[in-house]
């Protein structure tokens, strides 16, 4: 993995720092797991905009992943490490015995030829998925579950990982990316390692176009719109605009959103860090 300073040929690539996809075997996806992805622009059944700032972009198609891991008890062999449009993390192509193949999230390290299991017979190594009830205190795991076989649903961005604290009961103590200390069902499954691709943060755009490409149109300051358009608009000269909050008075940088009676309270068991400014 590494990341690609440009020569400053022009205006565009001046500042550009881009992927090299060192880890990526392959460009050509697998036919049998790609199903078409439509484009909404932001619109909604009747074609009127619901979300601004989306719009036009490179046409994609999605990878169906397998997020479950639910083929236990059965290896299966890494075929090749993509590049998927659709997630910063790279995606890998493994082959199971019975010749059936399927897409994962790809693990930081995991090469072409390695061999992967799923299940109670699993052991703590790479690529593995197992049971939070198996896997060794202090463990490195990724694309956690949040149920039992609802399927992977934390930390499963580019180079993200949480870490198997400790177990209470029939819950599992798990530190996630954002510092928060949570429990969750032992039944539940995670991989072993690390995502891939954990150079994707230090990307830089290089051109407005680039982010046209992914599908993303300019996005104008609440602080430039009138008071009829945003709750920071108006002012005489260049105002700050007040208190940062969204357009629908949503308030930003510090007021809390969580719901306070929210069922899930109960199994968090530190907060998540909070970015205070020192004085």
């Amino acid at each position: 993995m590494g990341i690609k300073k440009h020569k400053p040929a022009s205006p565009g690539t001046r500042f550009l720092l881009s992927n090299t996809f060192a880890e990526v075997t392959t460009s050509k996806p697998e036919k049998s797991l790609i199903a078409p992805m439509k484009s909404s622009g932001g619109r909604n059944n009747q074609g009127r905009m619901t979300a601004r700032y989306r719009g036009g972009g490179h046409k994609r198609r999605y990878r169906i992943i397998d997020f479950k891991r639910n083929k236990d008890g059965m290896k299966a062999e890494v075929q090749t490490i993509e590049y998927d449009p659709n997630r910063s993390a790279y995606i890998a192509l493994v082959q199971y015995e019975d010749g059936e193949k399927r897409y994962i999230i790809a693990p930081s390290g995991l090469q072409v030829g390695d061999e992967i299991m799923s299940g109670s017979t699993a052991s703590p190594v790479t690529g593995h998925a197992m049971f939070l009830s198996d896997i060794p205190l202090g463990s490195t795991i990724h694309a956690i579950e949040m149920q039992p076989g609802h399927g992977a649903a934390i930390a499963r961005a580019a180079g993200t990982y949480c870490t198997l604290m400790g177990r209470e009961g029939k819950y599992a103590v798990i530190k996630l990316p954002s510092g928060e200390v949570r429990r969750i069902l032992s039944a539940c499954k995670a991989t072993i390692g690390t995502t891939s691709n954990p150079d994707h943060s230090l990307v830089v755009m290089g051109k407005a176009g680039r982010k046209r490409w992914k599908g993303r149109r300019p996005r104008t300051r609440g602080v430039a719109m009138n008071p009829v358009d945003h709750p920071m608009g108006g002012g005489e000269g260049r105002a700050s605009g007040g208190h940062p909050r969204s357009r629908n008075g949503q308030m930003a940088k510090g007021q809390l959103t969580r719901k306070p009676k929210k069922h899930s309270n109960k199994l968090i068991i530190t907060k998540r860090k909070k970015n205070k400014k020192r004085r």
